[in-house]
């Protein structure tokens, strides 16, 4: 007889209470072999697939779309085989094998074993070429007892509508698209990002009257008493924790700002100097970002934290970089680790690397976690300053505003010169003004005059 076992959501790293659900991978009733997905989900980190560490049938599920789950909390559970008749009958018409684990006799995925697997990570890459499988109504019966409750708790399955990407779902909510109306352009019938942006144009929306469970369904609740019009959108996933994270910053840090506008024509005249040689080409970016890693050196007070209880300062061994970038969920901060060991070019690559994955959704918590210092090129945005607050813990900040053509005295006499503004933003419990403001003077000079940094290679 099978033994039902029941899978919670999982602790998926940096103290993370809680996940909202994305997609379903696996519906009540399929067959799922041992560490494959059945369920993407949405940190306050990154989008990640979960693995179940069982094999068998899959028996209920828990959480909708849109639906948070806390950390422990059931997620699905699985009839797991515990005798050889049931083996036999979820292998199929042809008799072939089990849903998972090696099939070797007598080792741990054997029928009886019943093992326990760990979870092994947050997805793996055969489990995309698992074939779902159904088991039929005479296939498997649980012992009533176990069944019943089951049964009760299961979450009843939604209409399937065919969309992979979490990026396209989350198109859909906010143009308000109705996906369940679209037919996908991609293979078998897949809505792909262009379906939606063509909806969108065409005026093809979800249906206008939204009532309370609807609306909470979506990830949008109205407001008791507000007017129709009116929303109150919950703080989840992404956006709860930058909301949490920047409270905490501006409570707990006695953070001040200085600033200074620089002539950066010389530094981008060494940007098309490097792309016009053979190689990967160099940003803005990954100049500015070596130019950190030398200001840093000289003071590294700037590349540190201050400890929980306030007690002391931990000053880093290492420059973690972080840097703002804008991605579909929203402002994300992916760290290029160990950044004064690699050179421009290498720099240059990572930051590439990390922006791809952001506009793809695909970076890990790993990746968006552990910066020790934060360089936030608001420019992108045709804005001149801001006064950021920090990334908390992270002690300090170099904001780069746009890089445009004004009117500029050099040498005496007025010119034409590409000029930009950088600001800096300090937790003053680490460094007084002199330190901050020498090392905004020490970035501006190698702005102004980046041969300077040959002095630091």
């Amino acid at each position: 007889m099978p033994v039902v076992r029941e899978f919670r959501l999982p602790d998926l790293g940096e103290g993370l209470t809680g996940a909202e659900v994305v997609r379903w991978m696996v519906e009540v009733g399929e067959v799922i072999a041992v560490d494959q997905a059945v369920v993407e989900v949405e940190t306050a980190k990154a989008v990640v697939e979960v693995p179940c560490p069982y094999g068998g049938v899959v028996t209920a599920r828990y959480g909708a779309e849109g639906e948070e789950i806390a950390v422990g909390a059931p997620l699905v559970t699985v009839a797991v085989a515990s005798g050889v008749g049931f083996e036999v009958a979820v292998a199929g018409p042809g008799g072939s094998g089990g849903s998972g684990g090696s099939g070797a006799p007598g080792g741990p995925d054997a029928p009886g074993a019943a093992v326990e697997r760990p979870l092994v990570g947050y997805g793996v890459a055969e489990s995309r070429g698992v074939r779902r499988r159904r088991v039929g109504a005479a296939a498997v019966v649980a012992p009533a007892a176990v069944a019943a409750p089951v049964a009760a708790r299961a979450v009843a399955a939604p209409v399937v509508v065919p969309v992979i990407s979490p990026l396209v779902r989350r198109l859909a909510r906010e143009q308000g698209v109705d996906l369940a109306g679209l037919i996908g352009s991609g293979p078998d019938g897949l809505i792909m990002r262009a379906d939606v942006e063509r909806a969108v144009a065409a005026g093809v929306a979800a249906p206008a009257a939204v009532t309370v469970g609807a609306a909470a369904g979506s990830g949008a609740t109205v407001a008791s008493g507000a007017p129709a019009a009116e929303q109150v959108v919950p703080l989840r996933g992404l956006r709860k924790a930058v909301a949490e994270k920047l409270g905490r910053s501006h409570r707990e840090i006695p953070a001040a700002t200085c600033w200074v506008d620089v002539d950066a024509t010389e530094l981008m005249a060494l940007r098309r100097q490097l792309n016009a040689t053979p190689g990967p080409k160099v940003s803005v970016l990954a100049l500015l970002a070596r130019i950190c890693t030398v200001a840093l050196a000289r003071f590294p007070d700037l590349n540190s934290s201050v400890t929980a209880d306030g007690s002391g300062i931990v000053r880093h061994s290492a420059v973690h970089l972080g840097f703002a970038a804008q991605g579909e969920r929203g402002l994300v901060v992916p760290v290029v680790r160990d950044a004064q060991a690699r050179s421009t070019e290498q720099l240059g690559e990572e930051l590439g690397r990390l922006t791809e994955a952001v506009r793809s959704g695909t970076l890990t918590p790993a990746e968006l976690t552990g910066g020790t210092f934060t360089l936030n090129n608001y420019g992108v945005f045709g804005v001149d300053g801001s006064t950021p607050i920090l990334n908390h813990p992270e002690a300090a900040m170099l904001g780069v505003g746009r890089i445009v053509a004004k009117p500029w005295v050099r040498e005496g006499e007025l010119a034409v010169r590409e000029v930009t503004q950088l600001s800096f933003t300090f937790d003053h419990r680490v460094c007084d003004g002199g330190t901050a403001g020498g090392f905004l003077r020490f970035v501006a000079d190698c702005v102004e005059r980046p041969g300077m940094l040959l002095r630091q290679l």
